[in-house]
């Protein structure tokens, strides 16, 4: 319903003796009323070939064939595009302008045939929704003068026919998607009818899980792009030392595996970097290029979708790597091994990695309140035992934030890795680790493992391998350094908890002084790559016994 402002006169003429003068809804007089609905916002047109912006299509398309010889209506009239046809044309297009990228000159359906291409590049592309309202290119043809005079009959009948063709090749599409969704759905039906190989009906042995899939597709939503957003440490952290060292990053090529939302690409051009490449495999890099556009970076960054492995870089070499790859326990989801390849492959021989180094600890806890309340909790419930319920509950590592007050003996630097030389044959290990109790415990309860990350504006700057980001930062030194430790701020990676399983007659109290050790082992379980397995061996120096267990990361 339409809105409306009424103006009323002042002094309605004396004469008047009718209710038309005191009628405030009489709309006789058109000059009492004045229409106060907004006026429509005007349709705004992005250009296929930049970012300039239009309020007309067909000025949109002029200027796209003037100043980048890229005629629209020519080249779906010539390929005789259908209505997917040219929807797949203008997501083809956008596609490959937004990732840097040239439009062949000898364009064919070929170049643009794959389904992807019915997804929009834009969100609310304009473009998209007024298609069928574009003109078809007149074709010249040879007319003698007799035909002449039937022109507007024999175009008429054109018309009629290309109508009639249209709705033909629509009625078709519409058979073929019903028929593939059918196909999908049975498809899907028989992977799941065989609960006793996890795949179609009829194979021998299960299928070999693809942990890339699950990996990508767990980083396609919002929220855990939310939860590392609001996670200020390391958010703040990557702004301040790429914002205080923009010396650094002006007119630097940068590469940023692994973008997400675009947030560290950003970073790097409103720094001053001269471009930037942005790289994800999962679907939220469609969101990150329309943040990118929104706030004006789309001459500065270049984003491409794929593996760091697999994507073609418009360059063949870069000044800057950028990078947050750190996962639980640090190596958790195996995202190293992916900027190490992009290093060994794209890095300049004198180029910087952001961060540069990772500083890892681990220290024994005792903690008999969380003992309390989440596993002997479950030997008394409501008055029932239910101690089925224990088990295999010490078999996973927790990502929990430890009270500071729960680490019983000093934390032992078991590993540092320098983004600059460490190899992907660093990140499956064994480390000796030792330790002495502060204080008495009543039992050792588990081990906290957690990572200190070092932001060094140099190759050459040193870190040693004990160095703590609390008194780095208080120090004043160079770079920027930040923990993920117990006592300090939390963040979303917290630390990882290896609790023991104390029902095996591990129990034992201990006093302050007494001194243990052991081995700490990473490695990679051969039924998923991206899991992590931790193991860990313990002795107290006046203990016969050693202890050891291992814990899972999946």
């Amino acid at each position: 319903m339409s809105s409306f402002a009424l103006r009323i006169e002042k002094e309605a003429p004396a004469s008047s003796g009718s209710s038309e003068a005191s009628d405030i809804l009489n709309l006789k007089d058109d000059e009492g009323w004045e229409d106060a609905e907004p006026d429509e916002e005007e349709t705004q047109f992005i250009s296929l070939m930049d970012d300039e912006v239009f309020t007309d299509i067909m000025q949109m398309l002029k200027h796209c064939k003037e100043k980048h010889s890229f005629d629209f209506l020519e080249i779906r009239q010539r390929l005789g595009l259908d209505f997917y046809g040219n929807i797949k044309l203008v997501n083809y297009v956008r596609s490959r302008v937004h990732s840097g990228q040239a439009i062949p000159s000898d364009l064919a359906r070929s170049d643009f045939d794959d389904e992807k291409f019915l997804k929009p590049v834009l969100e609310d592309d304009a473009l998209l929704f007024t298609l069928d309202d574009l003109p078809q290119v007149p074709e010249i043809s040879q007319e003698s003068e007799h035909d002449k005079g039937k022109g507007v009959e024999k175009n008429s009948g054109a018309l009629v026919a290309r109508i009639t063709e249209l709705e033909e090749s629509l009625r078709r599409v519409y058979s073929q998607y019903d028929a593939y969704r059918d196909t999908v759905k049975d498809i899907l039906d028989k992977k799941w009818e065989d609960p006793s190989t996890g795949g179609p009906l009829g194979t021998d042995k299960e299928e070999k899980r693809d942990d890339d899939s699950h990996y990508f597709s767990s980083y396609s939503y919002n929220d855990i792009h939310e939860v590392m957003l609001k996670d200020s440490v390391r958010t703040d952290a990557y702004r301040d030392f790429i914002y205080n060292n923009k010396s650094l990053f002006a007119g630097k090529i940068v590469l940023d595996v692994g973008c997400g939302t675009g947030i560290l690409s950003m970073f790097c051009a409103k720094a001053g970097a001269a471009r930037v490449i942005a790289v994800d495999n999962s679907a939220i890099i469609d969101k990150a290029r329309e943040n990118i556009f929104n706030n004006g970076f789309t001459d500065k960054i270049t984003c491409l979708r794929g593996k760091i492995e697999e994507v073609k870089l418009p360059v063949d070499k870069v000044d800057i790597i950028v990078s947050e790859w750190m996962g639980y326990c640090l190596l958790y989801e195996a995202m190293l091994d992916s900027v190490i390849w992009a290093r060994d492959k794209y890095l300049q021989p004198n180029g910087l990695m952001v961060p540069s180094h990772m500083n890892m600890w681990v220290a024994p806890v005792a903690d008999p309140d969380y003992v309390s309340d989440h596993i002997a909790f479950w030997r008394d419930v409501y008055g029932f035992d239910m101690k089925a319920m224990q088990s295999g509950i010490h078999e996973d590592a927790q990502v929990l934030d430890m009270p500071a007050a729960t680490v019983c003996a000093e934390p032992y630097p078991f590993l540092q890795l320098s983004l600059h030389t460490t190899t992907v044959k660093d990140l499956v290990f064994k480390r000796k680790w030792s330790g002495k109790l502060k204080k008495d415990i009543d039992a050792l309860d588990g081990f906290v493992i957690w990572f200190d990350s070092f932001f060094m504006p140099s190759r050459e700057e040193v870190v040693p391998e004990d160095a703590k980001a609390e008194e780095w930062a208080a120090s004043g030194k160079k770079g920027l350094a930040f923990t993920t430790g117990p006592g300090g701020k939390v963040t979303h990676w917290k630390q990882g908890v290896m609790l023991i399983d104390n029902t095996k007659d591990n129990a034992a109290s201990w006093k302050e002084g007494e001194q243990l050790s052991g081995e700490l082992e990473y490695a990679v379980p051969e039924d998923n790559s991206r899991a992590l397995t931790v193991g860990v061996s313990w002795k107290f120096k006046t203990q016969e016994k050693e202890g050891s267990q291992i814990w899972k990361m999946r």
